[in-house]
């Protein structure tokens, strides 16, 4: 988990962290609890500032889209500009990893990054002006699957480049990953079971569409960038909690979460 702390988060980390095969496959293997983790603290904020504080709906919605911003470090965001650059570029692979690798941002980066934040605030806003006592436990979701799908491509998908984050991390892929990734959604699904059932339905609708925009993110990567780098998992994690987020404001507008 330190290992994961210190690449992923802002979370100071200051100890020198062993980066061997083992410990990269057990990083891998606790990338969903990472998530949990930093949906505990998405969850926590929020329910401090909407209980605790004379704070604004939209205020609220503000400190929690920074905290989003800043816990992460920046670093998916960056890889969400990268990516959309050169995906943008309507060129060929070799020449998309190129664009990817020029360290200044092009106009598309710009624009995806302002609709995306943009977006994700506009989600965060309506969520908090609908939360109710079971949404700072699917708030907790999003990111858990966010980083349950980077581990998932790392073990699945070939690497664009024999170097990089991607290839780096991929040393630690193992075959057992399937075994524990189970684990942690069936472990999750009895423990919602025992809250309410309506949130064990919640928890399927986004366990089913992680499954398949996950499968659509991986053929994209694959054919257009030709396996994944560092920027394509930054892109797809943010992606996909993105579309949680949105599928969570879904549910409260129709299911009454």
């Amino acid at each position: 988990m330190g290992i994961n702390l210190q690449f992923f988060t802002s979370i100071p980390i200051k100890k020198q962290l062993p980066m061997t095969r083992f410990y990269l496959s057990y990083a891998l293997k606790t990338f969903p609890l990472l998530g949990l983790l930093q949906g505990a603290i998405y969850a926590s904020i929020l329910f401090v500032l909407l209980s605790y504080t004379p704070f604004s709906e939209v205020i609220v919605a503000l400190c929690l889209w920074l905290v989003l911003i800043f816990l992460s470090g920046g670093i998916h965001l960056d890889g969400l500009m990268d990516t959309s650059d050169a995906y943008f570029s309507y060129k060929d692979v070799e020449r998309r990893l190129e664009i990817m690798q020029d360290p200044h941002v092009g106009a598309f980066g710009v624009l995806s990054i302002v609709v995306f934040l943009s977006v994700r605030f506009i989600m965060l806003y309506e969520l908090i002006t609908m939360a109710g006592i079971w949404t700072y436990v699917l708030i907790l979701l999003v990111p858990f699957f966010g980083k349950m799908l980077m581990g998932t491509y790392l073990q699945l998908l070939p690497t664009a480049r024999n170097s990089g984050m991607a290839a780096f991390f991929k040393q630690g892929a193992t075959r057992s990953f399937w075994m524990i990734y189970g684990f942690y959604v069936i472990i999750i699904s009895i423990l919602l079971a025992c809250l309410s059932v309506s949130l064990l339905a919640c928890y399927f609708i986004l366990v089913s569409s992680v499954m398949v925009i996950g499968y659509l993110f991986a053929g994209k990567i694959t054919k257009h960038f030709g396996g994944i780098s560092g920027d394509t998992l930054g892109a797809s994690t943010e992606g996909m909690e993105l579309l949680l987020w949105i599928i969570l404001w879904l549910l409260h507008v129709f299911a009454m979460v």
